[in-house]
Order: C-alpha cells, then structure tokens, then sequence
C-alpha cells in the first residue's frame, strides 16, 4: 500500500490539521449529532456511522480542491491524512453525541422520566434538565479519557499489534480513496448516497402532511392489523431503520425481531392477564409497580446478564492474550532474529515514533483535569455526587479504560456503556434514596462512560492514523477538537427535539427507551430488590441467567466450530432486550432492511459489499435530517394539514353517527 503513495510527500502535523479540515468537520459533525440524536431518541441502537464520515468527508473535501485547482488557487493538495482527521474529528463528535447520555442518563434524571415511573420522584432525585449545565458537565468529564490511554499507545498498536477493527477497516477505505480506482468507487458511492439522501428526506417531508397529531400518519399504520398494532406489531415506514436494518448484521435484526415476539406477543398480555393478581389494577400503565415494572426490569436484567458475561469473558480474553505474549517473549532466545519487517510497516513505525505525546504531559493532563472535574461535578452541578465518589471513579477509571481498548483492540467491542450501567448500581447503592442515590448513580454513569468510550474511540484513531501515516499529535488533537464539538452539539441539538417534542414518552415519536431503563437501574440500586413487583424478580433472575447462557453457547459453538457455524444462529440477549421496553415495530424496519439487503447479496453480490453501506447511510441522514426543519416547524406551532388514522369497522360507525348528529 505505501508503494502506492511512496511518491507523495507526508505532510508534517501541523499541516494535516488544515482549517478547511476543521471547516469540514464541523458541518459533518452538526449533520451525524442530529443523526445519532434522533437514533438515540427512537430506539438507541446506533450502527457504525465510519463509512459515511468517511465518504462525505472526502467528497466535500475533493469537491472544493478540485474547484481551486481549476481556478490555479490550490496551495495544498488533499491528502489522506487531511481525510483521516475529517473522519477523527466527525466520529469523535458523534461519539459523544452517544456518550452524553441524553437520551440515557442525563434523560433518566429528568422529571418527566421520573413521573413516569412513579418511584424516586422527589427533588433530591431528578434534576430539570438545560443545556447549559449538561454542556459544562461533558466539557468536566469527556476530555479526562483521551489522557488515560495516551501512554500507552505504542504498546498496543506496535508491541501488542491490535488489530482494531473498525480502526483498521477505516484507514484502507481512507487509503483507498486516494488511488485512482479507489477514488472512482468513491465517487460511484457518494452518488448513490446523494440518491437515498434525496429520496429519504423527501419521503420523510412526504409523511409529515398527514401526521398532524399523535397516532397520525403512516408511522401509525396498522400494517398487521389493529390487534397486532396494539401489541406495537406494524411497520412504521421508517427510512431511518430501514436503512441501519442495512448495515447491522442479520443476526442484529432477527434478534430484535424475537424480543419483540417473546415480550409484546407473549409474556406481556401473559402478565396482564394477571392484572388484580400479580399487581393493582388500578396502577397506571407506566408505573414501575405494574406492568411497565416488569417492562423495565427484564429488560435491565436482560441487559446486566449479557453485560457482565462481556465484561468477564473479555478479561479471561484479555488475560490469555497477555500469558501468550509473555510466552512467547520469555520462550525466544536473544541469538534470535527480529522477524523481518515489511516496507509498509517499517514506514508505518517511522512515522508513528515521530511527534509522539510525552507520557509526562498524559500523566499530569489527567490528574489535572481530574482534580477540576472532581471539584466541578459535585459543587456546581450534581451535589448528590460526593467528591469521593469522583476520586474513587477516577480510580478505578484508567483501570477499566485500558480493559475497554485493549479488548476493543481484539474483538472490536466497546463496552462502555456496560461499565456504565455497573457504575449506576454501584454509586447509587453508595448514595442511597435519601441522598439522591438516583442521580448521583446516573451522574457516577457518565463520568465512567465518558473516560471509557472516549479513551478506546482515540485508541482506535491512532490504529487509523497509524495505517495512513497520519501524526499521533494530529490523531489526538483532531480527538480533543472533535470531543469539544461534541460537548457543545450534543446538548444543543437535543434541546432541539426536547424542545419540540414529548421526548421520552413511550408512546411517542422518540419514547428514548435507555432514559427509563438507565433510570431502572439505578432505582434497583438505591432501593434495592424490594422495589420490584410481584414474580418480577424471579422473571429478571431467569433472564440474567437466561443472557448468559445464550452467551456461553454462542462461545461454544464459536469454539467448536463446525462448517455450518451454528453460532450465528443464536441471538443476541441485548438485541433482544430492546424491543421489550419499546415493541416490535422499529425491528421490522430492520428486518426489511436486511430483507432487502440479502436479495441484493443473491442478485449482485460484489454491487451490495460496495454500494449497500452508502445507500443506507443515505437513508439514515435523509429521514434523520428531516427532523430540523420538523422541529423547528414543530416549535413555531405550524402544525400538519391532515390527520391520517385507522380505526376499526365499529369505531368509525360511531364516528359517523357522532359526525351525522
């Protein structure tokens, strides 16, 4: 590869950190923070978002050289580590768009959350949310991560080689564009992409003229039916979820699809069924002593199950890989060669020594901003946290961020927000009820998720820059300017949807299920299991277990492998959880979407591998960027012209008679 490009000047740095770059990033960045916002808010499950920085990046950046250079006004020429900093800076502050927490966490604090599960709604418990003190909170506690990792860099991309995946996967595509026939595929994917754009946001304009109130339009079509519908069985002709039902795996899908079968089609009109005898009848629906109880606490066990079984194994993955390495080491003799080293990574090493970040500056640039944080988050923002808690988070921190990026390196699974979840069961069993365990639990979770995220997010740019030649000291600072829009788009753009809808109700537009969920946890942990209503506990405990083993069995058939690969065939309990709280219409999109994709597969294969991840970025943007000028028509009070609804045959006759009179 390096071959290719051996005729290309390396620009130093300071110059792969361009102002066009940072131009560039900043568009991008506003465009994915609605995209991951609106995910987020629908149904949580956010897919890899590397292709469309990636691409959009470089035909923003192409399109503008190439006008210059036609004008004779080009003084630098696009490079790819310029590429790889757009691609940096846009993923770093759509990282944070996730990690935030505002549609997790920081929403699991609000009062509207809080009313909906009738348990711990007292002032010391939830917190009004506003975007200035959620901005200052991620600038207090998303920049400590990027210094806890730094340190050890060159050991795991050059002593322990990490593959790092998703890291790797981005840098040949980047490499890719700037050959001659990468850069024709990439112009062949970002027309394609241009087309599903266009089409998505014009659909989703399309169905805002008949959606003029709740339960209006073709997202409340009863595809399967009114019985089916009321069981949250219906296909909602969302472009969004049909097109992430194009880049998630199969597995992802069916998965989804059998939560929402096992929960919506049998266990929960099972349980309400019961109604008068396993909970009052006369609980509303959304109390947390009824059915929405069981709602929340099976999926959370669901969660905890399948969370700690990754935690665990990726420790007994992590341990084995380090025994092997120390091995191997202690097993060779010192009259041995070093293995002969290609000229791609010899070229790779050179330049990935240079400009590199003195341990000494990490060391104290974590403490520092630590110590700030430490006196900031208690004292100004969230007093229920103490300032030991903070020193004990930032303990135990750097600890689980190495474990996170060093099995983010082998697996490319980031677990972050399964550190998260045992840090809200933790600190608020700390706090307790009375001293606003709830939210000193949900404010432990995002000090823990941030640190966490962000270091294995910087772990897998230097991966990327590695494999381009880009500049450690560009790779982390294009990290510090992408984590730094993310602090301040993230909660700004939430307001936006906070503020134009009834975000978090379950049976609205953006019910953003992880904000009761996270929320369930952390009452689980301040009040304890006597919080739980009848049989509950013993359905959460059969489905902690019930996670892993699914778990163990996916390894051991991974381990016995035979030529069919059963092991893709077993679902996966997190998948499986989500519909639980939410039904089952969003994975139907998603199967469709993978309905579509495995006919495209049989009639073009090789057409589906390169063009199926741009036409679904497409549609995501599309349907996800509709929300802006939806919003915002939403907030000047202009409202849809027409209501489109389905009732049943006896419902309308009534209708009639009402209207006839």
């Amino acid at each position: 590869m390096e071959k290719a490009f051996s005729n290309e000047q390396v620009p130093n740095w300071r110059d792969q950190i361009t102002c066009r770059a940072i131009v560039t990033s900043l568009i991008l960045s506003v465009v994915f923070n609605f995209i991951v916002c609106k995910l987020n808010l629908t149904t949580g499950i956010i897919p890899s978002l590397n292709v469309a920085a990636g691409l959009l990046g470089f035909a923003m950046l192409k399109l503008y050289t190439a006008v210059l250079d036609k004008f004779g006004l080009l003084k630098q020429p696009f490079t790819r580590q310029e590429n790889t900093v757009i691609q940096t800076c846009v993923v770093a502050s759509s990282g944070i768009a996730f990690s935030s927490g505002t549609a997790s966490y920081l929403l699991g604090m609000s009062k509207d959350v809080a009313a909906q599960l009738e348990t711990g709604n007292d002032p010391n418990n939830v917190k009004k949310l506003a975007p200035g003190w959620m901005i200052g909170y991620l600038f207090a506690v998303s920049f400590v991560g990027l210094f806890s990792i730094v340190p050890l860099k060159r050991v795991m991309i050059l002593k322990s080689k990490l593959t790092y995946p998703s890291g790797t996967a981005t840098a040949y595509l980047i490499n890719s564009f700037h050959t001659p026939k990468g850069a024709k595929l990439a112009k062949k994917q970002v027309s394609v992409l241009f087309k599903s754009f266009s089409f998505s946001f014009v659909w989703a304009f399309f169905q805002w003229f008949s959606a003029a109130g709740d339960g209006c339009g073709f997202a409340s079509f009863p595809t399967f039916g009114l019985k089916a519908f009321a069981q949250r069985f219906y296909f909602d002709f969302s472009a969004t979820y049909v097109g992430v039902g194009l880049i998630c795996p199969y597995m992802v899908n069916i998965s989804l699809l059998i939560g929402a079968i096992m929960s919506w089609g049998i266990m929960w009109p099972l349980i309400e069924a019961k109604k008068g005898k396993w909970y009052s009848a006369d609980l509303s629906a959304s109390s947390l002593h009824g059915i929405q109880g069981y709602r929340v606490f099976i999926a959370v066990a669901t969660m905890l199950g399948d969370g700690l079984f990754q935690v665990l194994y990726m420790a007994i993955v992590m341990s084995i890989s380090f025994y092997k390495k120390r091995s191997k080491k202690s097993g060779s003799s010192s009259l041995e060669k070093d293995e002969p080293v290609s000229f791609d990574e010899q070229k790779r090493n050179e330049y990935f020594n240079k400009d590199q970040i003195p341990k000494l500056a990490a060391v104290v640039g974590y403490l520092v901003l630590a110590a700030i944080s430490t006196i900031v988050v208690p004292l100004f923002i969230f007093p229920q946290l103490k300032w030991y808690h903070m020193i004990v988070a930032y303990i135990i921190a750097p600890i689980l961020a190495f474990c996170n990026a060093y099995g983010c390196g082998l697996t490319d699974w980031s677990l972050a927000s399964n550190y998260g979840k045992l840090a809200i069961l933790i600190f608020s069993a700390w706090a307790g009820t009375q001293n606003g365990g709830i939210v000193a639990g949900l404010a432990a979770c995002g000090v823990m998720m941030n640190i966490v995220s962000t270091a294995s997010d910087l772990m897998q740019d230097f991966k990327t820059g590695y494999l381009t030649l880009s500049s450690p000291r560009s790779m982390f600072l294009s990290q510090v300017i992408g984590t730094a829009i993310g602090c301040i788009m993230s909660p700004l753009v939430f307001w936006v949807f906070y503020r134009a809808y009834s975000v978090g109700d379950p049976h609205g537009s953006y019910p953003a299920p992880y904000g009761a969920l996270y929320r369930g946890i952390a009452v689980l942990g301040s009040e304890g299991l006597g919080s739980l209503p009848h049989n509950c506990l013993k359905l959460s405990i059969g489905f902690f277990f019930g996670a892993i083993l699914l778990n163990l069995l996916t390894l051991l058939l991974k381990l016995y492998e035979t030529k069919y690969r059963l092991y893709r065939f077993v679902p996966s309990p997190m998948c499986m959880a989500i519909p639980f709280y939410l039904g089952a219409y969003f994975a139907i999109d998603m199967c469709i979407g993978s309905l579509i994709l495995f006919i495209w597969e049989k009639k073009n294969k090789k057409a589906a591998k390169e063009l199926a991840p741009a036409v679904a970025s497409g549609m995501i943007c599309g349907d996800s960027l509709w929300g802006v000028p939806a919003a915002i028509l939403s907030m000047v009070g202009v409202k849809a012209p027409m209501c489109m609804k389905f009732l049943s045959a006896s419902v309308n006759k009534k209708v009639d008679g009402f209207l006839g009179n």
